[in-house]
């Protein structure tokens, strides 16, 4: 596994080792010793998600906040998805600047998100299922958000607008300067 640290510190894509054959391939995609070794740092994840969703759904972009918050360990099973993780940390030289990476069942890429930052995904195929490991247990009092389309974010979710599909409590979201971190 190949860890390559992003533009914002402590945010990783790992590039797995993919054995092909005649039978198909192997991989390993997740093992906690050498995970730790590659973000430099010891992460005990504690809850595993998985979501299905259609082509133009946008999933985000959210976090949770105080003891509460989350580290994230993504990756696609079918399909192709853009991923954004959004730094929030106040402290850090990139505060609210984020990184874009196409995660998807062929090239097998995943990103780690740690605490502090804010996540969300736009499903670029007809169909993808996202899986995610957590370091902390959901709760909803500690639940938080931006909207998708924040003006000083200005992310490209690479499908026009009209295609894109919302519920009804991401639209509600704020915007990153009115959001609570």
């Amino acid at each position: 596994m190949n860890f390559i640290e992003t533009k914002l510190a402590g945010c990783f894509i790992l590039e797995p080792n993919i054995f092909n054959d005649e039978r198909g391939y192997f991989l390993e995609s997740f093992n906690n010793e050498r995970f730790n070794k590659g973000i430099k740092k010891t992460i005990n994840f504690v809850q595993d998600n998985q979501s299905f969703s259609v082509k133009g759904v946008v999933r985000a972009l959210h976090y949770q906040i105080g003891t509460h918050a989350q580290a994230k360990l993504v990756r696609v099973l079918s399909g192709v998805v853009l991923d954004v993780a959004v730094d929030l940390r106040k402290e850090s030289s990139t505060f609210g600047e984020h990184v874009v990476v196409e995660l998807s069942d062929k090239n097998k890429k995943q990103l780690f998100i740690p605490r502090g930052f804010a996540h969300g995904f736009i499903t670029l195929s007809q169909t993808a299922e996202f899986f995610y490991k957590c370091d902390n247990y959901y709760n909803k009092d500690a639940e938080a958000g931006i909207i998708y389309n924040d003006e000083e974010l200005n992310i490209n979710w690479k499908i026009p607008k009209d295609e894109i599909i919302l519920s009804s409590k991401d639209l509600e979201l704020p915007s990153f300067k009115n959001a609570k971190y």
